[in-house]
């Protein structure tokens, strides 16, 4: 295959700014730091909405701009601009050289970084692919296809996004590196009445790939079918038993628990930091025999996908839980360099206006060997957890909040009544230790994840098979 900085020329950033004098005025803003680089971007964004029957939002943005950091010991100093000059460079290299120099100086990390020759998603310029027009029409066949679908749906919500991401990377160790991401993205939400009672139901998906795959019609027709189908099950849905229930929770979108109430734990500063639970459980058992995990940014046209991390390390497989035992954090270079290992690929920024940190790609568990309905049998008194919404989680402590979207009461192993007002709670930990069986459903989720983090976000995927997990406490709106 070919290598991903091969994919097409790269004329920018250097058709504005000349790449030798850069590259000098780079390495003198950082002759006293460990490590750092300048960070090139160019983004552009089109989101459109429908609402209710008519086109509510349309936005285009495109902007471009450069960051460049110094990081010497835990210290890092950041300059950015928005304006892509050789005066703006050299006023950002001033600031940094003058910012590193208040520190001890030390050793410049000289870690190459070697590209993998697979390329995960190419370079789809996918704000330009469809004309607006065509995606305005398709909105409103869409809006009408839900409604002739099911006489009860009364609002459709629709939003197609879709951006452009050019980076460039200029570290003071090698060539520059680079890399152009697409991404795009489809919701659709339905309200459908019955009588008086009205209900939800959403869906939706996306990925690094091209836009016009995700508006074929078996694509979107897909998405509304489901988003109807959701909202009809909660029509009949009856209040939620609170208590302590057994509960088997689905494969797919629901891993994104597991990225919320242990993947952040296992992010390389929290644990360096010693304000994650799981700071000084390296190399001991932490979860169920036959529970791995990994983050990988290296599946293909997933949300996650990453060739370089914004660092410019090329992404990886990297196995946080092995079998149960803890075995890794996701690091990048900073961290991994106060922390005596190397950096995982999982450097990450919102933009050039954003300091990279340890972030997520593609969090998921390994599948395992138990059919979901195995699980469902030995239930006895519990829950069927299939789709989850908002949570709320404590990062230091893994204790979450989630709440479902999608829920069945489960007696002596039969599938019950849909359940509304479902809410998980309890911690990651312990949540990881009472894992009883794990699926051999495994799923990604369709492409709907987008992950905060001190204010940032990036984009990223979830998985895992069903999982049946002893003792969590549902709150519910029944005793």
């Amino acid at each position: 295959m070919n290598n991903s900085s091969d994919i097409m020329p790269h004329p920018w950033p250097w058709n504005l700014i000349d790449q030798q004098t850069t590259q000098s005025k780079l390495a003198w803003a950082l002759e006293h730091a460990e490590d750092g680089e300048l960070f090139f971007e160019r983004k552009t964004s089109e989101s459109i909405t429908l609402d209710d029957g008519r086109i509510k939002t349309a936005n285009y943005t495109a902007h471009q701009g450069f960051g460049l950091r110094g990081v010497t010991g835990e210290r890092a100093s950041y300059a950015h601009s928005s304006e892509l000059s050789a005066a703006a460079i050299d006023k950002a290299a001033q600031t940094v050289n003058a910012a590193t120099k208040r520190e001890t100086q030390g050793q410049w990390d000289i870690t190459p970084n070697k590209r993998s020759g697979d390329v995960l998603y190419a370079p789809l310029p996918v704000t330009e692919e469809v004309a607006f027009e065509d995606k305005v029409a398709l909105l409103n066949t869409l809006d009408a296809y839900a409604r002739d679908r099911d006489l009860r749906v009364v609002q459709v919500t629709a939003s197609i996004l879709a951006t452009t991401q050019e980076i460039c990377i200029l570290r003071g160790d090698g060539a520059p590196l680079y890399d152009f991401r697409p991404m795009v993205r489809m919701n659709v939400q339905v309200i459908v009445q019955s009588n008086a009672r009205r209900e939800t139901g959403t869906a939706g998906g996306g990925g690094r790939h091209s836009l016009s795959t995700l508006l074929s019609p078996d694509a979107w027709q897909a998405q509304v079918n489901e988003a109807i189908r959701v909202a009809t099950v909660n029509l009949d849905a009856i209040d939620s038993p609170a208590g302590t229930h057994d509960i088997v929770i689905g494969a797919g979108w629901p891993g994104i628990l597991l990225h919320e109430a242990i993947g952040h734990g296992l992010e390389a500063d929290a644990n360096r930091k010693g304000s994650s639970v799981f700071h000084d459980k390296m190399n001991t058992q932490i979860a169920a025999q036959d529970v791995t995990v990994y983050d990988d940014g290296t599946l293909p046209q997933t949300r996650g996908a990453l060739h370089i991390d914004d660092e410019g390390t090329p992404t990886q497989r990297t196995t946080l839980i092995e079998n149960g035992q803890l075995v890794g954090y996701m690091q990048d270079r900073m961290n991994a360099r106060l922390m005596n290992t190397a950096s995982t690929g999982n450097g990450r920024r919102e933009s050039y206006a954003h300091l990279p940190m340890p972030r997520m790609t593609n969090t998921y568990m390994a599948n395992g060997t138990t059919p979901v309905d195995d699980m469902i049998a030995d239930l006895k008194d519990g829950i069927y957890a299939v789709g989850f919404g908002g949570g709320q989680v404590d990062t230091t402590s893994g204790k979450f909040v989630f709440s479902c979207t999608e829920a069945y009461l489960v007696r002596n192993g039969a599938i019950g009544a849909p359940l509304k007002g479902a809410t998980l709670i309890g911690d990651g930990a312990t949540a990881l230790t009472n894992i009883r069986a794990v699926g051999n459903d495994w799923a990604l989720d369709p492409g709907m994840g987008t992950c905060g983090k001190q204010g940032q976000w990036v984009p990223v995927g979830v998985g895992q098979p069903s999982l049946l997990i002893g003792g969590l406490t549902v709150g519910g709106g029944a005793l």
